[in-house]
């Protein structure tokens, strides 16, 4: 069986790590990665150039706009003809193949759908943002109470996080983080690919929503390891928004009483800003400032995404991706 693999990578300024990424997944795989398609969010840093020069053999896509991940990718993906689409970040580094291990687990357990693999920080530690538990009544509460925050990674009150497991064994999931997802073509199509009113974030469990319905079991495999930059700097108040924003779209999208979703979403922004104001209060260099704005005017973010296409500042990076709310 040949199992053909066509990658696809959304770049947006993000030069230097895009060229990285690229030369290593072109080192490091077989025959089966036959087609490595990027599209390039209007990058203003030469992102463009700069791989179309270092990378000759990739298919690059000049956007003139940014058109967000979902767009991007569902664009990159209409011109593939593989069995299989691969869909990685750009601020990644590949340093073994990554392609035939997920090809072969996903031989192994063709009911996953969805399959992902491990991520590790540049130090080594573990990332675990590779996958997730899907949002749920039960960690909505936990969001509102707080508890997701201070009981983190615990299994029963921070459900999304999956617990302190390390990813280091092949286990069924809520969802795969596209920072590296393999999913079979004909079943992308059946999906309909990403659902574009997520402009950045939220677009990866959207999908896994839909195909859990379907009786699809998204699964992670360790034997596929890249090594992940992104997450080293505090959250800003900007991409809080955009993840709430992410977030509230998803429990009005998937969840029962999506009203009752959205108020405890607001309870759990305002319980978090009161905290981390009263924590500045003693400790200044400690505190959180990126979840006070939320709190003040959630009106910015609780309607959720617009309907597909509708802008959104093009200085916002759309190069990576996650669902989850980083409390």
């Amino acid at each position: 069986m040949t199992d053909t693999v066509t990658a696809i990578v959304v770049s947006y300024n993000t030069a230097d790590l895009t060229v990285e990424a690229l030369r290593g997944l072109h080192e490091h795989s077989g025959p089966k990665l036959v087609r490595t398609i990027v599209v390039d969010n209007a990058s203003d840093d030469g992102s463009a150039d700069a791989i179309a020069s270092n990378c000759p053999w990739v298919d690059l896509v000049r956007m003139q706009d940014n058109i967000g991940f979902a767009r991007a990718v569902n664009l990159a993906a209409a011109r593939a003809t593989t069995d299989h689409l691969l869909l990685l970040n750009p601020d990644v580094v590949v340093d073994s193949d990554i392609v035939d291990p997920l090809v072969d687990f996903a031989r192994r357990h063709p009911r996953g759908g969805l399959w992902g693999g491990r991520t590790l920080h540049p130090s080594g530690a573990v990332d675990p943002r590779s996958c997730w538990g899907l949002p749920s009544p039960w960690s909505t509460v936990c969001f509102a109470l707080g508890l997701s925050t201070l009981l983190k990674r615990n299994p029963v009150f921070d459900p999304e996080s999956l617990g302190r497991w390390n990813r280091d064994s092949e286990r069924e999931v809520g969802m795969v983080s596209g920072c590296l997802l393999l999913v079979r073509r004909d079943l992308w199509q059946q999906l309909g690919g990403f659902d574009e009113r997520y402009f950045m974030y939220g677009e990866d469990a959207d999908l896994a929503f839909r195909a859990r319905t379907q009786g699809w079991r998204p699964a992670i495999t360790p034997t596929a390891t890249i090594v992940h930059y992104v997450g080293a700097s505090s959250p800003t108040a900007r991409k809080r928004e955009l993840v709430m924003r992410a977030k509230a779209t998803l429990v009005r999208t998937h969840l029962p009483r999506p009203a009752l979703h959205v108020a405890l979403l607001v309870f759990g922004t305002r319980l978090r800003a009161v905290a981390n104001h009263l924590l500045g209060m003693r400790r200044p260099e400690g505190r959180d400032r990126s979840w006070a704005p939320l709190a003040r005017q959630p009106a910015t973010w609780t309607a959720g995404w617009p309907s597909a296409g509708s802008p959104v500042s093009s200085a916002e990076p759309t190069g990576e991706t996650n669902a989850r709310i980083q409390a």
